[in-house]
């Protein structure tokens, strides 16, 4: 066992403290709803599109202001139908001279049609306020927090990663999740962080969040950590440590668990799916569906992640 897993585990135990020494409310949950509104402002985010290039140059001005660095991952993917999307994921990074880091994730673009198995409307493309502008807004308000008031004795990157969501999940698995598979493609030896906490679909009003079923096979420390450090800020009726009830997913965690960082999903996949309210992966995934409280919630659990680290 490295000294970095013996790291990882001191978290894991000091997560079980029945006490957390978190200063509460460092991430602002309102300005973090404006970027989400900003986002589903620019239209629907599709590689290739106006709108997604628009709102990459956005966040790449928004980082430099806030991040030590940020390290711009450009290229093109031919897709299995012989198209070429041009993709971006961003990194800010701060505190870069750390070795021992924490790496928090979410994907940016929208889907380019509404395909829920149990609609049967158009397929248009998704706005994505929830399942594409969450995460990244949380990202975002964290980013906010740390130029306020940098980490000490950790480092702590957000990556924004590009085309998780633009092809078929079950027949064209190249073209989904291809942002994380390039970023994890590129790191160098000696690059992984000490775990990796994935944002997806966390801003819907009903928030709940139920451990990830992959999360829990590839690391469950991390799970445990997250899930307890929810509840010693007093989130834990937003974060249910119920192992079993959550969903498997394939989402942007398993590529980053491919190539050996403890990773996990933090997904509210209940996201309504019902007959009659049907928001995920459809035009409904809209702002009247998610609320600025939601990000609170999430952001506080990312910046409680790392002040612990800080310890």
């Amino acid at each position: 066992m490295t000294t970095r897993h013996l790291h990882l585990l001191a978290l894991g135990f000091f997560a079980c403290s029945p006490k957390a020494d978190i200063p509460p409310h460092e991430f602002d949950g309102a300005t973090a709803f404006t970027y989400l509104q900003r986002q589903v402002g620019f239209g629907y985010r599709i590689p290739g599109t106006r709108p997604h290039e628009a709102q990459a140059a956005w966040m790449d001005s928004l980082l430099r202001q806030r991040a030590d660095t940020v390290v711009v991952q450009s290229w093109k993917h031919v897709t299995q139908k012989g198209d070429t999307l041009p993709l971006t994921n961003l990194i800010a990074r701060f505190n870069p001279g750390s070795r021992d880091r924490l790496l928090f994730l979410a994907h940016w673009d929208t889907r380019p049609h509404s395909d829920n198995p149990k609609y049967n409307g158009p397929h248009t493309p998704v706005p994505g306020a929830n399942d594409g502008a969450s995460g990244a807004s949380v990202l975002m308000g964290m980013a906010d927090a740390l130029k306020k008031s940098p980490p000490k004795g950790v480092g702590v990157d957000l990556l924004f990663v590009d085309g998780e969501d633009y092809g078929d999940f079950e027949k064209e698995k190249d073209d989904v999740l291809i942002g994380s598979r390039y970023y994890a493609r590129h790191l160098e030896p000696g690059q992984l962080p000490l775990y990796a906490v994935l944002f997806d679909l966390v801003a819907d009003k009903d928030l709940k969040l139920l451990p990830e079923g992959q999360s829990l096979l590839a690391a469950p420390e991390v799970v445990e950590l997250v899930w307890n450090t929810a509840r010693e800020i007093g989130h834990g009726s937003s974060f249910v440590y119920s192992p079993g009830l959550g969903p498997t997913l394939i989402d942007d965690h398993v590529e980053l668990q491919k190539v050996g960082i403890r990773a996990i999903d933090v997904v509210d996949f209940a996201y309504p799916d019902s007959v009659d309210r049907l928001y995920w992966h459809t035009p409904a995934d809209t702002l009247d569906k998610v609320s600025a409280q939601s990000l609170q919630v999430v952001g506080d659990l990312g910046m409680a992640l790392v002040r612990k680290a800080e310890k």
